[in-house]
């Protein structure tokens, strides 16, 4: 089994990744603030994966049990939050919408490299942590998390589909491979991931999608591996999503 590493103090700083780099799983006794500031970063705990584009961050709880992968080359923003400053009151993670001023605070915030505990730096920047406080309860939540599935049926379906976003096949369908009725396996994924079966794929195809981009791969090629109908039908789904096109969020990163 592997060992968790418990670092008491989650850290302010600056880390850089090479594509395909991961940290391990820890924990932190502060809360923590995770933001790419270049590539995309996926976050993952017992309960399922976040991902998050230069456009989101994503909010780790103290004690959550969490470890990160790089996709792309990954500029990784961490912000160490003492535990009694929860400005979302969330105890479980999030991903959350980070626009041009609180990506500022965010950069300025981890530009003086490693310090040994949030509340290091002076009164400047004490106030400019209390800006981004303020900024961080502004923030929207996105619906940009993948659940990890309990229930062995469903596992079974999560499983075929992750290894291939692509497969088109209805629920019905899927379940007659692994041996339960679409209502069943319906019935799962509203009571075991809290949200409908079309919802989780297009959370999965999302999730892919980034992934698929921060490695470069075009647009088209992109929707094809993911399945979607179209290019035209991926860039929708996508700007509806995160505010932009899958090229605009290349050219971005």
């Amino acid at each position: 089994m592997t060992e968790i590493r418990h670092e008491p103090v989650a850290p302010t700083r600056t880390q850089w990744l090479a594509p395909g780099a991961a940290i391990d799983a820890h924990r932190h006794d502060d809360h923590q603030i995770v933001y790419a500031g270049r590539g995309v970063l996926a976050v993952t705990t017992g309960a399922g994966s976040w991902i998050a584009p230069g456009t989101r961050a994503i909010w780790v709880p103290a004690g959550t049990v969490h470890a990160h992968q790089a996709h792309g080359e990954l500029e990784l923003r961490l912000v160490g939050l003492p535990a009694s400053d929860n400005p979302l009151g969330l105890e479980q993670p999030a991903v959350l919408e980070v626009g041009p001023l609180l990506r500022e605070l965010i950069l300025a915030y981890t530009q003086t490299a490693d310090t040994p505990t949030p509340d290091d730096g002076g009164p400047e920047r004490a106030r400019l942590r209390t800006v981004l406080l303020d900024q961080l309860k502004a923030s929207p939540q996105q619906p940009l998390h993948l659940p990890t599935p309990t229930a062995p049926l469903l596992r079974a379906v999560c499983e075929i589909l992750s290894a291939n976003p692509a497969d088109d096949r209805t629920l019905a369908a899927l379940g007659r491979q692994v041996g339960a009725s679409d209502r069943t396996l319906s019935r799962l994924f509203k009571s075991d991931l809290g949200m409908t079966f079309p919802q989780w794929r297009t959370q999965l195809r999302l999730y892919r999608a980034l992934v698929l981009l921060a490695e470069d791969t075009p647009v088209t090629a992109v929707a094809h591996r993911c399945g979607w109908s179209s290019a035209s039908a991926f860039i929708d789904v996508f700007r509806r999503t995160f505010g932009h096109t899958p090229g605009a969020h290349q050219r971005h990163a």
